[in-house]
């Protein structure tokens, strides 16, 4: 959020204006608090804007149709002054991460999540395709991210602007990258043409980059009239976004067919419990979960699974603390009754099992870095490989050290530093069943 410049009022309507959130096309949205202290987005018109009278009954109509959208995945409409001097609309406030700005910062999104993100947007164009509403102009900054599933902003508005004095001098509405053919056009704009939006939008989750690159707004309005999208780097599971930004808008599906093919869980195949008690932040990639501000939308039994996260953690990081406790300490007990420790007698000998005993706890201490930021990110293969083969080394010198002393001086001789260095071996074999997982899975919390 901006700090407020001396030109943006300071009262709209009944809404104190606190900070600036954005501005488009149509105007500026800012942050406001009702005489209640609720958080509202206010969207003010453009001063050229509202000295159009086709625009303000088109504004006027658009504002009535989109108190009528009361989806799951849109912000409702809960004020509006269309007949002001300066016309305005004030919606519920999502203190929630735009996709834009979460791609950018934590990069593109996992399958999964991807598919969770179409389902949510595809419910919100079908409620506002049930007010008589098309977008218009979904694009990556106009979702908005929340706990429990996106939500979509500035629905209805830019519908108003459709054959005013400043469309009709060449004014397109809409976002360079996420238009559809027929905004270019001039074709009929239907709820198709979301469609094509929401493929666009989908894409660029995925792959950190819309369908029709980057450039110049000319350049990006040419490829999506002319040229196919480039979705080379699609990963397999997104097939769909291809049929959404088909030129044709007869031949892409329509947003209940989204729904149905992008829900990863349908009710039927989930048990009671599942239902009644979702994970508010499943959905979402981990780091983009964690960065979120706090909430009040979220359940009470969300609060549920926190306190599980150190139990399932814990066990899983043990054995590489255990091991390197356990050889470091084995390198400065003596290995027989009046011997010398390892670490003094390398010089006579003893350097294969300090070597093999640093191996070990350095194997052991990448394990616990890739724990850790594996929450966020898959984990390569090498360095299991490498722990095995830790693993492996220290376990067979333990093991021949051990026989070659009981052969040797008998098995009362053995002392504590044999002990410990074989415990710390049989850490590490321990570890290999207990290494991050190299599988990426979809993240949770």
């Amino acid at each position: 959020m901006d700090e407020l410049q001396p030109t943006d009022p300071r009262q709209v309507g009944r809404y104190r204006i606190t900070g600036l959130l954005g501005a488009g096309g149509m105007g500026r949205v800012y942050l406001g608090q009702s005489p209640s202290g609720r958080a509202v987005a206010v969207k003010v018109v453009r001063p050229e804007l509202a000295q159009d009278p086709e625009f303000r009954r088109r504004f006027a109509r658009e504002v009535a149709s989109a108190r009528r959208v009361n989806g799951f995945f849109t912000a409702a409409v809960v004020d509006a002054d269309p007949e002001g001097a300066t016309p305005w609309l004030a919606t519920a406030y999502v203190p929630g991460m735009p996709l834009d700005q979460a791609i950018a910062t934590h990069g593109p999104w996992p399958v999964d999540s991807v598919r969770a993100l179409g389902a949510g947007l595809a419910e919100a164009l079908e409620a506002v395709h049930a007010a008589d509403l098309v977008h218009r102009d979904l694009k990556p900054s106009n979702v908005l991210l929340a706990p429990d599933g996106p939500r979509v902003v500035d629905f209805g508005i830019s519908v108003a602007a459709e054959a005013t004095a400043l469309t009709r001098t060449g004014m397109i509405v809409g976002t360079p990258g996420f238009m559809a053919p027929e905004q270019l056009t001039g074709a009929p704009v239907t709820p198709a043409t979301d469609v094509f939006a929401l493929g666009a939008v989908l894409a660029y989750a995925a792959t950190g980059t819309g369908p029709f690159g980057t450039g110049s707004a000319q350049a990006l309005n040419f490829r999506i009239a002319y040229e196919e999208p480039d979705l080379s780097q699609l990963p397999q599971g997104l097939e769909i976004i291809a049929r959404c930004l088909a030129k044709d808008p007869a031949q892409r599906p329509t947003v209940t067919a989204l729904i149905q093919e992008l829900a990863l869980v349908t009710v039927e195949n989930r048990t009671p419990t599942e239902v009644d008690a979702p994970q508010p932040t499943a959905w979402l990639p981990t780091p983009v979960a964690r960065a979120l501000p706090g909430t009040a939308i979220a359940p009470p039994s969300a609060a549920a699974p926190t306190p599980a996260l150190p139990p399932a953690r814990r066990p899983s990081v043990l054995p590489f603390w255990l091991a390197i406790a356990a050889l470091a300490l084995a390198m400065f007990l003596p290995p027989t009754v009046g011997s010398s420790v390892a670490i003094t007698s390398m010089a006579r000998g003893s350097w294969p099992y300090v070597a093999a005993a640093a191996f070990g706890s350095a194997t052991c201490a990448t394990a616990l870095y890739f724990a850790r930021r594996g929450r966020t990110r898959p984990v390569p293969r090498w360095p299991r490989y490498l722990h095995g083969v830790a693993a492996v080394v220290n376990t067979a010198i333990i093991v021949l050290f051990f026989s070659m002393l009981a052969s040797r001086h008998g098995i009362g001789t053995i002392s504590s530093g044999v002990y410990t260095y074989l415990f710390g071996a049989a850490c590490l074999v321990y570890g290999l069943v207990r290494f991050p997982s190299s599988k990426r899975t979809t993240p949770t919390v």
